[in-house]
Protein backbone atom coordinates (compact mmCIF):
# COMPACT_ATOMS: atom_id res chain seq x y z
CA UNK A 1 0.00 0.00 0.00
CA UNK A 2 1.54 3.29 -1.12
CA UNK A 3 0.11 6.76 -0.53
CA UNK A 4 1.66 9.65 -2.45
CA UNK A 5 1.61 13.30 -1.37
CA UNK A 6 3.42 15.16 -4.17
CA UNK A 7 3.07 18.70 -2.82
CA UNK A 8 3.01 18.97 0.99
CA UNK A 9 3.09 22.77 1.60
CA UNK A 10 3.37 22.71 5.40
CA UNK A 11 6.48 23.10 7.53
CA UNK A 12 7.76 20.08 9.42
CA UNK A 13 7.09 16.42 8.84
CA UNK A 14 3.88 14.77 7.67
CA UNK A 15 3.04 13.75 11.25
CA UNK A 16 -0.66 14.61 11.03
CA UNK A 17 -1.06 12.59 7.85
CA UNK A 18 0.82 9.68 9.40
CA UNK A 19 -1.46 9.82 12.42
CA UNK A 20 -4.55 9.51 10.22
CA UNK A 21 -2.98 6.80 8.06
CA UNK A 22 -1.55 4.81 10.98
CA UNK A 23 -3.74 1.69 10.50
CA UNK A 24 -2.65 1.38 6.87
CA UNK A 25 0.99 2.25 7.48
CA UNK A 26 1.19 -0.52 10.08
CA UNK A 27 0.76 -3.09 7.31
CA UNK A 28 3.93 -4.74 5.91
CA UNK A 29 5.34 -2.82 2.94
CA UNK A 30 3.07 0.18 3.40
CA UNK A 31 4.65 3.53 2.54
CA UNK A 32 3.76 7.21 2.71
CA UNK A 33 5.79 9.05 0.07
CA UNK A 34 5.97 12.80 0.58
CA UNK A 35 7.33 15.48 -1.76
CA UNK A 36 7.18 19.26 -1.47
CA UNK A 37 6.78 20.10 -5.11
CA UNK A 38 4.57 22.48 -7.05
CA UNK A 39 5.74 21.09 -10.41
CA UNK A 40 4.19 17.64 -10.64
CA UNK A 41 6.53 16.72 -13.50
CA UNK A 42 9.34 16.56 -10.94
CA UNK A 43 7.74 13.63 -9.10
CA UNK A 44 9.35 10.38 -10.28
CA UNK A 45 7.18 8.61 -12.84
CA UNK A 46 7.45 5.38 -10.88
CA UNK A 47 5.90 7.12 -7.85
CA UNK A 48 2.75 7.90 -9.81
CA UNK A 49 2.55 4.39 -11.23
CA UNK A 50 2.91 2.68 -7.85
CA UNK A 51 0.57 4.96 -5.88
CA UNK A 52 -2.61 3.41 -4.47
CA UNK A 53 -3.82 6.85 -3.39
CA UNK A 54 -2.77 10.43 -4.18
CA UNK A 55 -3.38 13.35 -1.82
CA UNK A 56 -3.07 16.76 -3.54
CA UNK A 57 -2.46 19.22 -0.71
CA UNK A 58 -1.84 22.57 -2.41
CA UNK A 59 -4.23 24.49 -4.64
CA UNK A 60 -1.17 25.69 -6.57
CA UNK A 61 -0.34 22.12 -7.61
CA UNK A 62 -1.89 21.10 -10.95
CA UNK A 63 -2.68 17.42 -11.41
CA UNK A 64 -3.43 17.14 -15.11
CA UNK A 65 -4.78 14.43 -17.35
CA UNK A 66 -1.39 13.27 -18.61
CA UNK A 67 -0.19 12.51 -15.10
CA UNK A 68 -3.50 10.95 -14.10
CA UNK A 69 -3.03 8.68 -17.10
CA UNK A 70 0.08 7.26 -15.37
CA UNK A 71 -1.84 6.20 -12.26
CA UNK A 72 -1.82 2.45 -12.87
CA UNK A 73 -2.86 1.35 -9.35
CA UNK A 74 -4.56 4.43 -7.93
CA UNK A 75 -7.87 3.78 -6.19
CA UNK A 76 -8.60 7.34 -5.04
CA UNK A 77 -7.39 10.92 -5.48
CA UNK A 78 -8.01 13.26 -2.55
CA UNK A 79 -7.84 17.03 -2.93
CA UNK A 80 -6.90 18.40 0.48
CA UNK A 81 -9.23 21.40 0.34
CA UNK A 82 -12.68 22.48 -0.76
CA UNK A 83 -11.91 23.51 -4.33
CA UNK A 84 -10.75 20.78 -6.71
CA UNK A 85 -10.38 22.78 -9.92
CA UNK A 86 -6.61 22.12 -9.91
CA UNK A 87 -7.26 18.42 -10.49
CA UNK A 88 -8.50 17.23 -13.89
CA UNK A 89 -11.74 15.65 -12.67
CA UNK A 90 -12.73 14.56 -16.18
CA UNK A 91 -9.45 12.66 -16.59
CA UNK A 92 -9.95 10.99 -13.21
CA UNK A 93 -13.46 9.96 -14.26
CA UNK A 94 -12.19 8.54 -17.54
CA UNK A 95 -9.79 6.38 -15.54
CA UNK A 96 -12.65 5.49 -13.15
CA UNK A 97 -10.74 6.97 -10.21
CA UNK A 98 -12.83 8.61 -7.48
CA UNK A 99 -11.91 12.23 -6.74
CA UNK A 100 -12.72 13.36 -3.22
CA UNK A 101 -12.39 16.73 -1.51
CA UNK A 102 -12.52 18.02 2.08
CA UNK A 103 -15.38 20.53 2.22
CA UNK A 104 -15.90 20.56 5.99
CA UNK A 105 -12.62 21.66 7.56
CA UNK A 106 -12.57 25.49 7.59
CA UNK A 107 -16.17 26.58 7.33
CA UNK A 108 -16.04 28.82 10.39
CA UNK A 109 -12.74 30.41 9.44
CA UNK A 110 -13.84 31.36 5.92
CA UNK A 111 -17.21 32.68 7.08
CA UNK A 112 -15.51 34.67 9.85
CA UNK A 113 -13.01 36.06 7.36
CA UNK A 114 -15.71 37.18 4.93
CA UNK A 115 -17.57 38.97 7.72
CA UNK A 116 -14.33 40.45 9.05
CA UNK A 117 -13.49 41.87 5.61
CA UNK A 118 -16.94 43.40 5.36
CA UNK A 119 -16.65 44.91 8.82
CA UNK A 120 -13.15 46.23 8.17
CA UNK A 121 -14.46 48.28 5.24
CA UNK A 122 -17.82 49.19 6.78
CA UNK A 123 -16.14 50.35 10.02
CA UNK A 124 -13.14 51.89 8.25
CA UNK A 125 -10.45 50.08 10.21
CA UNK A 126 -7.75 50.07 7.50
CA UNK A 127 -8.30 53.79 6.84
CA UNK A 128 -8.19 54.73 10.51
CA UNK A 129 -4.96 52.78 10.94
CA UNK A 130 -3.35 54.33 7.88
CA UNK A 131 -4.30 57.91 8.81
CA UNK A 132 -3.06 57.52 12.38
CA UNK A 133 0.20 55.87 11.35
CA UNK A 134 1.00 58.77 9.01
CA UNK A 135 0.06 61.54 11.46
CA UNK A 136 -1.48 60.67 14.87
CA UNK A 137 -2.68 64.26 15.31
CA UNK A 138 -3.99 65.29 11.88
CA UNK A 139 -5.17 61.71 11.30
CA UNK A 140 -7.39 61.76 14.40
CA UNK A 141 -10.54 61.83 12.25
CA UNK A 142 -13.71 59.80 12.65
CA UNK A 143 -14.97 60.73 9.18
CA UNK A 144 -11.99 59.61 7.08
CA UNK A 145 -13.25 56.17 5.89
CA UNK A 146 -15.47 56.32 2.78
CA UNK A 147 -17.72 53.28 3.32
CA UNK A 148 -19.02 53.44 6.90
CA UNK A 149 -22.68 52.58 7.36
CA UNK A 150 -24.90 51.17 10.11
CA UNK A 151 -24.92 47.38 9.70
CA UNK A 152 -28.54 46.60 10.44
CA UNK A 153 -29.93 48.87 7.72
CA UNK A 154 -28.05 46.93 5.02
CA UNK A 155 -28.70 43.78 3.02
CA UNK A 156 -26.11 41.00 2.91
CA UNK A 157 -26.20 38.86 -0.23
CA UNK A 158 -24.67 35.41 -0.50
CA UNK A 159 -23.78 33.87 -3.86
CA UNK A 160 -23.61 30.13 -3.22
CA UNK A 161 -25.54 28.88 -0.20
CA UNK A 162 -23.41 25.88 0.71
CA UNK A 163 -21.75 25.21 4.06
CA UNK A 164 -19.71 28.41 4.08
CA UNK A 165 -22.41 30.55 2.50
CA UNK A 166 -24.88 29.48 5.19
CA UNK A 167 -22.34 30.17 7.93
CA UNK A 168 -21.66 33.66 6.56
CA UNK A 169 -25.41 34.32 6.22
CA UNK A 170 -26.00 33.35 9.84
CA UNK A 171 -23.27 35.72 10.99
CA UNK A 172 -24.69 38.58 8.91
CA UNK A 173 -28.16 37.98 10.32
CA UNK A 174 -26.68 38.25 13.83
CA UNK A 175 -25.80 41.86 12.93
CA UNK A 176 -29.44 42.48 12.05
CA UNK A 177 -28.79 42.52 8.32
CA UNK A 178 -31.38 41.44 5.79
CA UNK A 179 -29.99 38.31 4.12
CA UNK A 180 -30.49 37.55 0.42
CA UNK A 181 -29.04 34.73 -1.61
CA UNK A 182 -28.63 33.45 -5.14
CA UNK A 183 -28.00 29.77 -5.73
CA UNK A 184 -29.74 28.00 -8.61
CA UNK A 185 -29.30 24.64 -6.85
CA UNK A 186 -30.71 25.58 -3.43
CA UNK A 187 -34.19 26.47 -2.24
CA UNK A 188 -33.90 27.80 1.32
CA UNK A 189 -36.85 29.26 3.20
CA UNK A 190 -34.75 30.86 5.96
CA UNK A 191 -33.28 33.56 3.71
CA UNK A 192 -34.67 35.64 0.84
CA UNK A 193 -34.02 33.93 -2.48
CA UNK A 194 -33.33 35.87 -5.68
CA UNK A 195 -33.96 34.15 -9.00
CA UNK A 196 -31.05 35.75 -10.82
CA UNK A 197 -27.59 37.05 -10.06
CA UNK A 198 -28.48 40.38 -11.65
CA UNK A 199 -31.43 40.86 -9.30
CA UNK A 200 -29.25 40.05 -6.31
CA UNK A 201 -26.45 42.42 -7.29
CA UNK A 202 -28.82 45.32 -7.89
CA UNK A 203 -30.38 45.04 -4.44
CA UNK A 204 -27.48 44.11 -2.16
CA UNK A 205 -25.39 46.41 0.01
CA UNK A 206 -22.80 43.66 0.55
CA UNK A 207 -22.23 40.73 -1.82
CA UNK A 208 -20.23 37.78 -0.48
CA UNK A 209 -19.11 35.08 -2.91
CA UNK A 210 -19.11 31.46 -1.69
CA UNK A 211 -19.42 29.49 -4.92
CA UNK A 212 -17.05 26.87 -6.36
CA UNK A 213 -15.03 27.50 -9.50
CA UNK A 214 -16.82 25.85 -12.42
CA UNK A 215 -17.21 26.66 -16.12
CA UNK A 216 -20.38 28.54 -15.14
CA UNK A 217 -18.78 30.62 -12.37
CA UNK A 218 -15.43 31.39 -14.01
CA UNK A 219 -15.46 35.15 -14.69
CA UNK A 220 -19.00 35.35 -13.30
CA UNK A 221 -18.34 38.78 -11.77
CA UNK A 222 -17.14 41.03 -14.57
CA UNK A 223 -17.78 44.57 -15.77
CA UNK A 224 -21.54 44.15 -16.45
CA UNK A 225 -22.15 42.60 -13.03
CA UNK A 226 -20.09 45.18 -11.16
CA UNK A 227 -21.94 47.98 -12.96
CA UNK A 228 -25.24 46.62 -11.60
CA UNK A 229 -24.10 46.95 -7.99
CA UNK A 230 -25.14 49.94 -5.90
CA UNK A 231 -22.80 52.90 -5.42
CA UNK A 232 -21.27 52.39 -1.99
CA UNK A 233 -21.87 48.63 -1.98
CA UNK A 234 -19.14 46.11 -1.16
CA UNK A 235 -18.04 42.93 -2.93
CA UNK A 236 -16.29 40.26 -0.83
CA UNK A 237 -14.61 37.23 -2.42
CA UNK A 238 -13.33 34.40 -0.24
CA UNK A 239 -14.24 31.72 -2.82
CA UNK A 240 -12.00 31.40 -5.89
CA UNK A 241 -10.03 34.17 -7.56
CA UNK A 242 -11.07 33.29 -11.09
CA UNK A 243 -14.73 33.98 -10.27
CA UNK A 244 -13.95 37.73 -10.38
CA UNK A 245 -12.41 39.66 -13.30
CA UNK A 246 -9.61 41.66 -11.69
CA UNK A 247 -9.30 44.08 -14.61
CA UNK A 248 -13.01 44.86 -14.30
CA UNK A 249 -12.62 45.48 -10.57
CA UNK A 250 -10.01 48.18 -11.19
CA UNK A 251 -12.26 49.99 -13.66
CA UNK A 252 -15.33 49.59 -11.45
CA UNK A 253 -13.65 51.02 -8.37
CA UNK A 254 -12.52 54.03 -10.40
CA UNK A 255 -16.16 54.51 -11.39
CA UNK A 256 -17.39 54.14 -7.81
CA UNK A 257 -19.63 51.13 -8.40
CA UNK A 258 -19.25 49.17 -6.24
CA UNK A 259 -17.91 51.34 -3.47
CA UNK A 260 -15.47 48.80 -2.11
CA UNK A 261 -14.01 45.36 -2.79
CA UNK A 262 -12.42 42.86 -0.40
CA UNK A 263 -10.47 40.01 -1.98
CA UNK A 264 -8.90 37.07 -0.19
CA UNK A 265 -8.38 35.21 -3.47
CA UNK A 266 -7.02 36.39 -6.82
CA UNK A 267 -6.91 34.92 -10.34
CA UNK A 268 -3.10 34.71 -10.04
CA UNK A 269 -1.56 33.87 -6.68
CA UNK A 270 0.72 35.44 -5.64
CA UNK A 271 -0.42 38.40 -7.77
CA UNK A 272 1.51 40.24 -10.43
CA UNK A 273 2.71 43.35 -8.54
CA UNK A 274 2.45 45.34 -11.78
CA UNK A 275 -1.22 44.57 -12.36
CA UNK A 276 -3.15 47.85 -12.46
CA UNK A 277 -5.23 47.08 -9.37
CA UNK A 278 -2.38 45.67 -7.27
CA UNK A 279 -0.05 48.53 -8.19
CA UNK A 280 -2.73 51.09 -7.34
CA UNK A 281 -3.49 49.39 -4.03
CA UNK A 282 0.15 49.70 -3.02
CA UNK A 283 0.15 53.43 -3.82
CA UNK A 284 -3.34 54.17 -2.41
CA UNK A 285 -4.47 56.96 -4.78
CA UNK A 286 -7.53 58.95 -3.71
CA UNK A 287 -9.96 56.94 -5.84
CA UNK A 288 -8.90 53.70 -4.13
CA UNK A 289 -8.08 54.76 -0.57
CA UNK A 290 -10.19 52.83 1.93
CA UNK A 291 -12.01 50.95 -0.83
CA UNK A 292 -9.89 47.86 -1.45
CA UNK A 293 -8.88 45.21 1.07
CA UNK A 294 -6.59 42.28 0.23
CA UNK A 295 -5.49 39.18 2.14
CA UNK A 296 -3.24 36.35 0.88
CA UNK A 297 -5.72 33.47 0.39
CA UNK A 298 -5.80 33.17 4.15
CA UNK A 299 -9.52 32.91 4.89
CA UNK A 300 -9.27 29.17 5.51
CA UNK A 301 -6.39 29.48 7.94
CA UNK A 302 -6.12 28.80 11.62
CA UNK A 303 -3.89 26.21 13.30
CA UNK A 304 -7.04 24.26 14.11
CA UNK A 305 -8.41 24.31 10.56
CA UNK A 306 -5.08 23.24 9.06
CA UNK A 307 -4.90 20.27 11.41
CA UNK A 308 -8.48 19.33 10.50
CA UNK A 309 -7.72 19.66 6.80
CA UNK A 310 -4.61 17.53 6.86
CA UNK A 311 -6.12 14.83 9.06
CA UNK A 312 -9.38 14.65 7.10
CA UNK A 313 -7.65 14.48 3.73
CA UNK A 314 -5.49 11.58 4.88
CA UNK A 315 -8.45 9.92 6.61
CA UNK A 316 -10.43 10.12 3.37
CA UNK A 317 -7.66 8.23 1.56
CA UNK A 318 -7.38 5.77 4.46
CA UNK A 319 -11.09 4.98 4.48
CA UNK A 320 -11.20 4.49 0.72
CA UNK A 321 -8.23 2.12 0.75
CA UNK A 322 -9.61 0.21 3.75
CA UNK A 323 -13.02 -0.26 2.07
CA UNK A 324 -14.68 1.98 4.65
CA UNK A 325 -16.42 4.04 1.98
CA UNK A 326 -15.82 7.12 -0.15
CA UNK A 327 -16.08 10.43 1.65
CA UNK A 328 -17.15 13.54 -0.31
CA UNK A 329 -16.61 12.03 -3.76
CA UNK A 330 -17.16 14.83 -6.29
CA UNK A 331 -17.20 12.73 -9.49
CA UNK A 332 -19.23 9.74 -8.31
CA UNK A 333 -21.94 10.24 -10.93
CA UNK A 334 -19.33 9.86 -13.68
CA UNK A 335 -17.85 6.59 -12.41
CA UNK A 336 -18.63 2.99 -13.33
CA UNK A 337 -19.46 1.73 -9.85
CA UNK A 338 -19.24 -1.89 -10.93
CA UNK A 339 -15.53 -1.45 -11.69
CA UNK A 340 -14.51 0.62 -8.68
CA UNK A 341 -11.66 -0.73 -6.57
CA UNK A 342 -13.09 0.86 -3.40
CA UNK A 343 -16.38 0.41 -1.57
CA UNK A 344 -19.16 2.96 -2.03
CA UNK A 345 -20.76 3.42 1.38
CA UNK A 346 -22.12 6.38 3.32
CA UNK A 347 -19.18 8.04 5.04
Amino acid sequence: MRILIPDLPYAGEADIEREALAPLLAEPGALLEVHRLIDYSAVPLESWRRADAVIVSSDRFRLGGETIGELERCKVIVRGGVGFDNVDAAAASRRNIPLCNVPDYGTDEVADHAIAMMLALRRGLPTYGEYLSVDPVAGWRFDAPPLIRRMKVQSFAVVGLGRIGRAAAARARAFGMRVLYYDPYVAEAVYERKDSLDALLAEADVVSLHCPLTPDTRGMIGAPQLARMKPGSILVNTARGQVVDLDAVAAALRAGRPGGVALDVLPQEPPDPDHELIAAWRLQPTWLAGRLLLSPHAAFYSPESVRDLRFKAAATARDALADQGLRHCVNLQHLDLSRLQVAVKPA
